[in-house]
């Protein structure tokens, strides 16, 4: 009797309490802070180039990627020179046919970073690209890019006179980016210019099979000058002689039946 009376009291204590209190919310709100972007294109459209301290102090933050955060909707791109401190906008960059673009000594690339932009312009090259010959269309040290590329599997070298030769690396191409460099150097001897030529012409079967007819021709030592002169293993041009002394001549296919990558399998779920 004395717990019911007791509890009786607690509540109506309660009630009282409500009635001059009152019912209160409490609301807490945090504080938005908004960072116009028009900050950051204004900057860069005044410099064309600006970096990360210089970006920060525009917009107002401290924190880097409050930055990138805002640049992205812009369409923004990062040097790949100087470390990728700096940054532009592709609508103010202008880029020329390999994509490249410089303001003063700082270099940008519609391909993003330095691996990315040797390994497309590599691919592209007619003719491959020595080391020498691709710092000189970007403009910074490129040995070290392209030796982690061939690494990667992402492009193929061979030496070329003392020195490496970077090619694209699907074979087709890279064949005929070799037969386009033996193309520049033999200029003055135009027989051979014009073999290196028809060379790129044919498929993966009228290669073979040419480079075994040269190298009959040449006779002894014919099969490594003729390897050598069109970017071709030794074996490849070995077999096509046999294949042209022994009449084994596909006619209307490139490669014998079954030949080239087995057909992928598609693994279905087992239920």
């Amino acid at each position: 009797m004395r717990l019911l009376t007791s509890l009786n009291g607690l509540v109506s204590k309660c009630k009282d309490n409500a009635r001059q209190i009152g019912v209160r919310r409490y609301v807490y709100i945090m504080n938005i802070v908004r960072y116009p972007t028009d900050r950051l294109v204004n900057l860069l459209q005044d410099q064309k180039v600006a970096t990360m301290p210089q970006l920060k102090a525009a917009l107002g933050t401290s924190v880097t990627l409050t930055v990138l955060r805002k640049l992205a909707p812009l369409g923004y791109r990062s040097s790949y020179s100087h470390c990728g401190a700096c940054y532009t906008l592709d609508s103010i960059a202008q880029y020329d046919s390999l994509g490249l673009w410089s303001h003063r000594d700082i270099h940008f690339s519609r391909h993003g970073t330095l691996l990315n932009t040797a390994e497309v312009l590599v691919t592209q090259s007619a003719a491959g690209f020595l080391v020498a010959e691709l710092e000189s269309v970007v403009h910074v040290a490129a040995k070290d890019a392209l030796r982690q590329l061939v690494q990667a599997g992402r492009l193929h070298r061979r030496e070329w006179e003392g020195r490496y030769l970077y090619c694209a690396l699907d074979r087709t191409r890279r064949q005929e980016q070799w037969t386009a460099r033996q193309a520049q150097q033999e200029a003055g001897d135009d027989l051979q210019a014009a073999k290196a030529l028809f060379f790129g012409l044919l498929d993966e079967q009228q290669r073979r099979l040419f480079a075994g007819l040269e190298s009959l021709h040449r006779g002894h030592g014919g099969q490594q000058h003729v390897a050598q002169m069109f970017g071709l293993d030794v074996d490849t041009v070995a077999r096509g002689q046999r294949e042209l002394l022994g009449g084994q001549v596909l006619r209307g296919r490139v490669r014998q039946k079954g030949g080239g990558r087995p057909a992928v399998e598609k693994k279905r779920r087992k239920s």
